[in-house]
């Protein structure tokens, strides 16, 4: 997952770009950028590192102009190199910068394609380049004027073109802002307003929070397929792009990746994880309704809001047994295990006395590897825990996903080609508890009714673009598995950028 953030104002953009990437930071944590547009020129600044970390004052004052994107990246496919940061920028045609969410399932087909049939260089191994020269392409077949109906036309190019789960968000040289989503809308997507005295303001982002912060008021998510074109003087256009879109968006987004104050596809995030934890304390009550439970405690922080609920429904107390060290990243997309592993006590630290002597129920989002919740068992243990037992508010993950996040290869998964006694057993929980796939979709829609499927290929192994294989699951395998991540690191491509980009570094 990544985030991504486009302004079309009245006013300089900087600010507004750097308080929506701040918020968005759960999103990717490995590399952030931001590139504005001013009068005729496209002004850069990407780097790795945390948004706070990334932009100086220096870089700020240089980034002028009333229209800018911006991107934290977390790598899918485990390379850090600073070369493959967004956003990506290419000057043919018109002068183009993109940033992108997601991934391409046919990007290898595409990189040939560009480079036999459209005359094109990918310079780095991410699609999101990929994704922008097919973008630059298919516009450039519009001619030297461009109107909404062009960008559109180009746009519907690229769905034809393009498989897999994207949003993307582009500038196009003195035409305006364009932002479009996957037929599917596996990926999330919004856009709002702000009225200001001398017009009106408009932002698109990964995630409405991105809009709450700078003052936006949400209009609504892109539908799948949906393209969105804000012209120079901030008129904004909307079409269908795709021949047969369908919503089959990310569950995973509810969740673990998103905010729990969002709103996705008209479900509030805080409200999915609610009933989350209602739908598994029916499910405990049912299989163990004489349990010792004598307290819950929740693994922060995206468990909290189902735990909490949990609690409630069991009638059980609910206690915050582990303080975290928020100056730590998510152990989830970090790059290798080994650095994975030694971050997990680093990051929390038991409370004893909610753990002496007690039959303690642990909840986490989900279970992935294994590897942390496998030590935060041990760490409620070693506090004096009774009893230890574990409840995931997702079914098991077992399979990768392949339309953005970073789920480790299958092999990686602890629940791949496992029962859920044997997860449990793995992990050292005296009992663990799993989210039921349908009640995890039902909570959703309980929510917002009109969600009727969802993407839950990590729980299911179905994919709904309907082109991944056993052949393109094993060299996913082969390029997320923590050997190839552990190589790929060590590697920083270098970058030349064009000279009508001015790059402060």
């Amino acid at each position: 997952m990544c985030g991504i953030v486009g302004l079309m104002a009245t006013q300089p953009v900087n600010q507004a770009l750097y308080d929506a990437l701040t918020v968005l930071q759960h999103r990717g944590q490995d590399a952030a950028g931001m590139m504005t547009w001013h009068e005729g020129r496209f002004l850069l600044r990407k780097s790795n590192g945390l948004v706070r970390d990334v932009f100086h004052t220096r870089h700020m004052t240089r980034l002028k102009g009333h229209l800018g994107i911006g991107h934290v990246r977390y790598p899918t496919a485990g390379s850090s190199s600073e070369a493959e940061s967004q956003p990506f920028y290419v000057n043919s045609p018109y002068g183009l910068a993109l940033a992108h969410n997601g991934n391409l399932t046919n990007a290898d087909q595409l990189k040939q394609e560009l480079y036999s049939t459209d005359l094109r260089h990918i310079n780095t191994s991410s699609d999101s380049e990929v994704l922008l020269n097919v973008f630059a392409h298919e516009l450039g077949k519009q001619g030297h004027h461009l109107n909404p109906e062009d960008v559109f036309d180009a746009v519907r190019r690229v769905h034809r073109r393009c498989r897999g789960g994207y949003a993307a968000v582009a500038m196009i040289n003195g035409f305006g802002m364009v932002a479009f989503r996957d037929p599917h809308g596996i990926r999330p997507v919004v856009f709002g307003t702000r009225e200001t005295v001398t017009g009106q303001d408009v932002m698109i982002a990964s995630e409405s929070v991105a809009l709450d912060v700078g003052g936006f008021e949400l209009a609504r998510d892109l539908a799948p397929g949906e393209a969105i074109f804000v012209d120079m003087d901030g008129v904004v256009h909307t079409q269908q792009c795709a021949d047969r879109p369908s919503l089959v968006p990310c569950i995973f987004e509810h969740v673990y990746l998103a905010r729990p104050d969002s709103i996705l596809d008209g479900a509030y995030v805080y409200g999915t994880r609610m009933q989350m934890g209602r739908k598994l304390g029916d499910r405990i009550l049912r299989e163990w309704p004489e349990h010792d439970i004598d307290v819950v405690i929740p693994i922060p922080d995206t468990s909290r809001t189902s735990a909490l609920e949990l609690a409630q429904h069991l009638g059980v107390t609910y206690r915050e047994g582990f303080m975290k060290n928020r100056y730590i990243g998510r152990t989830f997309i970090m790059p290798g295990q080994t650095q994975r592993k030694k971050s997990v006590r680093q990051k929390l630290n038991a409370i004893d006395i909610e753990f002496a002597g007690k039959n303690v129920l642990l909840v986490d989002d989900s279970i992935v590897r294994g590897t942390t919740c496998k030590q935060i068992i041990q760490m409620a243990r070693e506090a004096g825990a009774n009893r230890v037992y574990f409840a995931s508010a997702a079914p098991p993950v077992r399979y990768p996903n392949v339309y953005g996040i970073d789920m480790p290869a299958a092999g990686e998964l602890i629940a791949h080609g496992r029962s859920e006694v044997e997860v449990g057993e793995l992990i050292g929980a005296d009992r663990i508890f799993y989210q039921d796939l349908e009640d995890l979709k039902d909570a959703c829609r309980e929510v917002n009714p009109a969600l009727e499927r969802f993407d839950c290929s990590v729980f299911d192994g179905q994919y709904v673009t309907g082109d991944i294989d056993d052949a393109y699951l094993a060299a996913l395998e082969a390029s997320r598995n923590d050997a190839a991540k552990t190589q790929d690191g060590s590697v920083h491509a270098v970058v030349d950028l064009h000279n009508d980009v001015e790059d402060y570094g």
